[in-house]
């Protein structure tokens, strides 16, 4: 019973017949009805009969039918002929007769609309493909009634309509159907064709009949044999097949509809090879719950939440992966319901949208999960068959549930239904605070979850893992915060809360996936238009903004746009795209890929790219019918790719780090793990800055590289762009090192001693290496993590990379982790620091990815930082973006991770000589430079200097920077003596210059 249709692609069947209102004083009429069709016509006349009582009211709704005649035992009742409702106040008793005739022919859908989980099906149809009516085809009473159809159509057609026992009779060419149904219905439906082929077949003394066009003929044995199937299972969980009929029932229109004694799917419906394993089972469970026992929707509809978990839920847990669907019901949820839309269950009484689905479907099923957890299998399937035995042909409530469950399993569960049915919203818990502590030769674990918006009363699953395998608990929580203890055998290195999803519950972020879903349900929606081809996407725009979308132009989007709505990039090569996730591949035909918005996590962005606008037209409408995909792509509207991005199963937080073993007898020398990586056309050498040993064993990569033959270029993170052509002079021997360093204001820009990397641009500049540049200003990076990306001029902004992507959500995570381990970075916007992050590798990225491609004969070995290579996070990944060369990773000194990097190398402490030190602290400006302080045991400050000298020389060398005082002590040693010469000023006696020996440290 209840009018409800189903999109080809998500099946979630439902029973026809719900929204009448519950029968008057349990009044039940009897209702004969007469129909013929002029089909050429699409027209329709009848003739219903009612026995009536004397006073007795008769409401009536004609709809769009055009009602002829009333009359009571042959004489004729005046009546309003305008009014859609129709009021009959019979003055004696006797048999009411209603002649009446309707035009049903087929509207066309409405195009541009957003899809909210409904396809345009027509309720009334008469044309040459056959009848299909489910609408106002017959005056309708406002209560239930004992209905007795007879429908006269042309010879050559088969009809069904709700009956135990159908017969048939010819007459002048026609013929006659009679249905028997022998209980009270809310309405009646019939559907009819000349295109039927019928096959039969019983079940004990069900009989089971295939109405299948001709064409389709084919696949009625496969669904009689699944209908057998499916009655065997739902016989043995609620009880027995309430009719002595089932009829599978094709139909011209995309339908999926449950009415007693007959399911009707449409043609492309049933051609779907996987319908027999899903959406037949939810259709024959509605005979059940919906059909045998009716839904007061006034009181809240419990059937579909009932049908969906003991059909579509019960299938996937058969085959192991009813949490996924648990899960996926909860994606939704999050998905498509929000502060606005959300209503308790109590209210919902059909689907008209996804928020209400998800509500209706999604968490009612969840409940009924729950409360089989809570109560038990048992008592759980006995209490749906003494319900469905206790309110057969009766309309019943979530009270009536109740009832029938706590009769069955001897407890009060009044907290439980005023809790999940009553109540708005599901819980949201975090893990607050994890202690363990040794305890008598076990582990106590001592545990905080918290809950947000709202305290829930609910059993909560924790899992812990171990080195000897994992324990399950059964935590109470009730309160706002909630102090839980368990004592383990083994020390836990992990905790998962509700992996198995069996808690109707908000999802954390990181089980949370990017999908479709995210995008349609978001309130806040920003179209991007493409720089090029708008008309290809001209439906998706008028989709979206009919749909309350706005729209934009990606020079126009700002962070704070990024942060406030989820976006629809048109085009893969859009701007905004690049922007935010590098360089996108183009592909041909129509793709949706959701991301999430780098800046706000709530967020989701969809990339849409298309190759013509019929590719645009035929797919666009199908992407809402896929909402839990991440990725799809279509070929002229057949969908040929769909994917779900990875995402955590429960919510997980870890305890202790698992350890990490590594057998040394596999341990290779530095030369076998250089061979290794030799064929690699990047090698990422990482170090720690200040460590010599780090550059010692770059240097062994090189030179071993250089040594083979290999056309050899060496990428450094510490210079940048601007000192490129300096560089290249340096190498090329056209400059000496002090020149060198000065102008490529080396101190200045990196500062690090240069000692460092001396003999590694020695040894380039003697074997004529190429060296480039990787990083852009210092000035341009600093700026943008004091103020971001948006700070920056029209000029800066040229140096930054055409294509950045700031989608890695564990780099993200390792970064933040960073960024709270330093105080001094705290005042500042973390998402300032991370752009600031992304900048920088993807500048050397960009750098990288130029030069081999200018010079495709090089291969290239990267320094720089550990923090930029570990993982490929940093700049690896990103140049692989660019050009897909492969890669190998070489880390000094790091901690062993998984995928870390292809190697790690610990080459002990090398001792370098250094330059030697002032032990001053030094101001520049104006050309002067100035003393601001000593280190402790300053060697200068023994000797007499003192804080605001201005050092003019040292020995013979003008000091007019802090760089040159640098590059001259590069050349010195420690131990050596200097003469510094300062100007001191005196404003009594007068500025004097003045002469110090400084035994350097």
């Amino acid at each position: 019973m209840g009018l409800r249709f189903l999109t080809i692609f998500i099946l979630l069947l439902l029973p026809c017949g719900y929204g009448a209102t519950e029968a008057r004083g349990g009044e039940i009429l009897d209702y004969t009805l007469r129909v013929s069709f002029d089909i050429p016509a699409s027209r329709i006349s009848g003739l219903a009969k009612i026995p009536v009582q004397s006073g007795q009211e008769i409401k009536l709704n004609k709809g769009t039918l055009q009602l002829l005649d009333i009359r009571l035992d042959g004489k004729k009742i005046d009546f309003p002929r305008h009014d859609q409702i129709v009021r009959i106040f019979p003055s004696r008793q006797g048999v009411m007769e209603i002649r009446y005739a309707g035009t049903f022919n087929f509207p066309k859908p409405p195009e541009g609309t957003l899809e909210q989980g409904a396809m345009n099906v027509p309720s009334d149809v008469v044309d040459g493909r056959g009848i299909f009516l489910a609408g106002m085809w017959y005056p309708q009473p406002d209560q239930m009634c004992n209905y007795h159809l007879t429908a006269t159509l042309p010879e050559g057609y088969e009809a069904i309509s709700e009956a135990e026992t159908i017969r048939k009779s010819t007459n002048d060419g026609q013929t006659i159907f009679s249905f028997t149904f022998p209980h009270p219905l809310d309405s009646i439906h019939l559907s009819a064709t000349n295109r039927y082929t019928i096959v039969q077949d019983h079940f004990n003394d069900i009989q089971i009949l295939a109405y299948f066009f001709h064409e389709d003929a084919r696949l009625a044995q496969t669904y009689i044999q699944n209908t057998k199937r499916y009655l065997r299972l739902y016989e043995n969980l609620i009880g027995r097949y309430p009719y002595k009929r089932f009829s599978i029932v094709e139909n011209f229109l995309p339908t999926g509809y449950s009415m007693p004694t007959y399911t009707l799917l449409g043609k492309e419906v049933v051609r779907l090879p996987f319908i027999v394993e899903t959406s037949l089972g939810h259709e024959i469970l509605h005979q059940w719950f919906g059909n045998l026992v009716y839904v007061n929707t006034e009181k809240g509809n419990w059937s579909e939440g009932l049908t969906t978990y003991l059909a579509d839920h019960l299938y996937e847990e058969q085959k192991g992966l009813g949490f996924q669907y648990r899960k996926d019901l909860l994606i939704d949820y999050q998905s498509y319901v929000n502060d606005k839309n959300e209503f308790p269950l109590k209210d919902f009484q059909g689907r008209t949208d996804f928020a209400s689905k998800a509500i209706g479907y999604g968490k009612a099923a969840m409940v009924f999960h729950m409360l089989k957890t809570l109560i038990g299998e048992r008592a759980f399937y006995a209490s749906l068959k003494y319900f469905t035995a206790e309110m057969r042909f009766k309309k019943a409530s979530w009270e009536d549930l109740r009832r029938a469950f706590e009769k069955n399993s001897a407890k009060d569960l009044s907290w439980f239904f005023n809790q999940w049915i009553d109540g708005r919203g599901l819980p949201e818990l975090r893990v607050e605070d994890v202690k363990i502590k040794p305890r008598e030769g076990k582990f106590e674990v001592h545990l905080v979850i918290t809950q947000k918006k709202g305290v829930y009363e609910a059993d909560l699953p924790v899992v812990f893992y171990s080195g000897a395998g994992k324990t399950r608990n059964l935590f109470h929580i009730d309160k706002e915060k909630n102090s839980l203890r368990v004592l383990l055998d083994d020390i836990p290195s992990r905790l998962v809360i509700d992996e198995d999803y069996d808690l109707a519950r908000r999802l954390t972020p990181g089980e949370f996936p990017p999908v479709i879903a995210r995008l349609i349900g978001d309130e806040e929606k920003m179209i991007v238009l493409p720089t090029s081809r708008a008309g290809v996407y001209e439906r998706v725009i008028d989709t979206f903004r009919k749909s309350g979308a706005t729209v934009r132009e990606s020079k126009d989007i700002t962070d704070a746009d990024l942060r406030s709505a989820s976006l629809i990039i048109l085009g893969a090569q859009n701007p905004l795209a690049e922007r935010l996730y590098g360089t996108i591949k183009e592909e041909g035909g129509f793709t949706i890929t959701i991301k999430e918005d780098p800046w706000n996590s709530r967020k989701v962005v969809g990339i849409i790219q298309a190759q013509s606008k019929e590719e645009t037209d035929a797919a666009l409408a199908k992407i809402f019918h896929y909402g839990r995909y991440t990725r799809l792509s279509f070929d002229h509207g057949r969908n040929v790719l769909r994917q779900v991005a990875a995402s955590g199963r429960g919510l997980a937080k870890d305890l202790v780090k698992e350890p990490i073993a590594v057998d040394p007898a596999k341990a290779k020398s530095l030369p076998e793990v250089i061979d290794h990586v030799a064929a690699k056309k990047i090698i990422y050498a990482g170090e720690i800055h200040d460590r010599f040993s780090h550059h010692v064993v770059q240097l062994e990569i090189i030179k071993n590289l250089h040594r083979t033959g290999r056309k050899v270029a060496i990428g450094m993170e510490m210079f940048q762009r601007p000192v490129q052509k300096i560089l290249d002079d340096y190498v090329a021997g056209k400059v000496e090192e002090r020149d060198f360093l000065k102008k490529s204001e080396y101190f200045r820009r990196w500062g690090f001693d240069f000692n460092l990397y001396r003999p590694i641009l020695q040894f380039a500049r003697s074997e004529h290496i190429p060296v480039v540049a990787l990083n852009i200003p210092k000035e341009i990076v600093d700026k943008v993590a004091r103020s971001g990306l948006e700070s920056l001029t029209g000029e800066e902004k040229k140096d930054v990379p055409t294509g950045m992507d700031f989608s890695d959500a564990a780099y993200k995570e390792r970064l933040a982790k960073v960024f709270q381990e330093h105080e001094s970075l705290r005042d500042r916007p973390f998402d300032f620091f991370y752009q600031a992050q992304i900048l920088w590798d993807e500048a050397m990225s960009e750098s990288i990815d130029t030069f081999l491609r200018e010079q495709p004969g090089y291969q290239m070995v990267v320094l720089a930082g550990n923090g930029h290579l570990a993982h490929g996070s940093g700049i690896p990944q990103r140049t692989m973006r660019r050009n897909g060369y492969d890669y190998a990773v070489v880390l000094n000194d790091v901690e062993i991770e998984k995928d870390v990097a292809t190697y790690v190398v610990y080459p002990g402490v090398v001792e370098m000589e250094g330059s030697p030190k002032l032990m001053v602290s030094l101001r520049e400006e104006d050309g002067k430079v100035t003393i601001e302080g000593f280190s402790a045991g300053s060697v200068s400050q023994k000797a007499g200097l003192q804080v605001g000298d201005t050092i003019l020389a040292l020995d013979q060398t003008p000091i007019q920077s802090v760089d040159d005082a640098r590059i001259d002590l590069l050349s010195r040693k420690k131990g050596e003596k200097v003469r510094v010469k300062i100007l001191r000023k005196n404003s009594i006696t007068g500025d004097k210059e003045l002469e110090f020996e400084v035994a350097l440290q």
